[in-house]
């Protein structure tokens, strides 16, 4: 009984890596690792990357990680220099709202954006984004690597965004602005929610 669950679950997760493949953007393979990696600090390099064990449950939330002192929270935020490095897989018209809210969510939340050739960033941000249309409804599929300036991956953030498709086009051109800021609000706050679990 339990072989034949982890041969069904096996399935289900080749079936829904098959489906990612058949978008028109697809997420570079080295983007997607196992669920739980969201809410963990990366594994080390000899771990072998893209595999998780049959029945691993969805990513727990961000928020669900103890939380810090609001000080030191506070502090955390404002010590960090967030540099956004260019995205990957999404159109220039899906990514500028996106860009966008995210530059406005972070100077919500008192993180200082730094410039592509600064060289104080204290984090870096990568995103890799594909899009998967099916009937009326176009999901945004996302996965943000932080990583420190040496290039060590420190976290990440990953989830899904569905929307209606915009006047029944698919892929990029189905995807509304509103859907792209939902996304980097989202990746704040869970970058933000990140820090200051760490910070305590």
């Amino acid at each position: 009984m339990r072989r034949s669950r982890v041969t069904t679950v096996s399935l289900l997760a080749a079936l829904v890596l098959a489906g990612c493949t058949n978008a028109k953007d697809v997420l570079e393979p080295s983007a997607i690792t196992p669920p739980a990696a969201s809410a963990q600090p990366a594994q080390p390099p000899s771990a072998t990357p893209g595999t998780a064990p049959a029945g691993t449950p969805s990513p727990p939330a961000v928020g669900a990680t103890t939380p810090a002192n609001p000080a030191q929270s506070a502090a955390a935020l404002s010590k960090t220099r967030l540099q956004i490095a260019p995205i990957v897989g999404a159109s220039v018209e899906a990514a500028t709202p996106l860009t966008a809210e995210l530059q406005t969510r972070a100077r919500q939340r008192g993180i200082t954006l730094a410039g592509s050739t600064d060289q104080t960033a204290t984090h870096v941000l990568k995103g890799y984004f594909s899009t998967m249309t099916e009937g009326k409804d176009t999901t945004v599929i996302y996965v943000w690597d932080v990583y420190d300036p040496a290039g060590n991956r420190l976290h990440r953030i990953n989830g899904q965004q569905k929307a209606a498709s915009v006047s029944g086009a698919e892929g990029w051109p189905a995807v509304p602005p509103a859907t792209m800021q939902a996304i980097a609000d989202q990746t704040i706050d869970q970058f933000a929610a990140w820090l200051g679990s760490s910070a305590g």
